[in-house]
């Protein structure tokens, strides 16, 4: 082997070793960003589905709160009825149903609004519409995670498959398919644009 031979067969090898040390960095980069990526993909799955229930909580008691309010508008009608229509009622008893039918109205009109509580019908509407819209951001973002792992990991595999079979252009077509795999994930967690189709 002569000298000349030996140079060039060194320089190839640096070349080799050099392409291999960046392809396991950007593999070791893409498989922090499939971590990140699980974990925003996991709690976003999460998110929506405990905001979910925590929706349907809410409107739930808010139905129950109608339920109970027009109850006692129904009673006190009935009571003002049953002392209207009944001329042998005593002036006591007239007092104590007509005093029984405002309790009633009292108590189906604060079921409107107790911000005391928070457990008025108002109150009620407006926490489950928080649940709702926080739901509806985590619905969003789940998409862009599921795409940005699939992404991530057939980026690590081409880039892998690269090292190995000394094919440059899998590493960049890796490189290219891990990048979009990034953005996608950047846009789970901010939501920066609604790209059609998704979510």
């Amino acid at each position: 082997m002569h000298a000349d031979e030996a140079t060039e067969f060194m320089e190839a090898e640096k070349a080799e070793d050099r392409f291999k040390r960046r392809c396991a960095v950007l593999i070791s980069i893409f498989a922090m960003l499939l971590a990140i990526t699980s974990l925003g993909g996991q709690n976003a799955a999460k998110e929506a589905t405990m905001n979910n229930i925590m929706a349907a909580n809410y409107f739930s008691f808010y139905q129950a709160k109608n339920i109970r309010q027009t109850d006692l508008n129904i009673a006190a009608n009935e009571f003002e009825l049953a002392w209207a229509s009944n001329p042998a009622l005593s002036d006591d008893a007239k007092a104590a149903l007509a005093a029984k039918a405002a309790e009633y109205r009292r108590t189906a009109a604060r079921y409107e609004s107790e911000p005391d509580t928070g457990e008025g019908k108002k109150e009620l509407m407006a926490k489950a519409r928080e649940h709702e819209a926080v739901r509806d951001r985590a619905m969003q973002q789940d998409p862009y995670f599921d795409y940005a792992e699939a992404l991530l990991q057939i980026a690590i595999v081409l880039i892998s498959v690269a090292i190995v079979a000394e094919i440059g252009q899998l590493a960049w077509l890796g490189g290219l398919l891990g990048l979009v795999g990034g953005i996608l994930m950047l846009n789970g967690y901010f939501l920066l644009i609604a790209i059609p189709g998704f979510g």
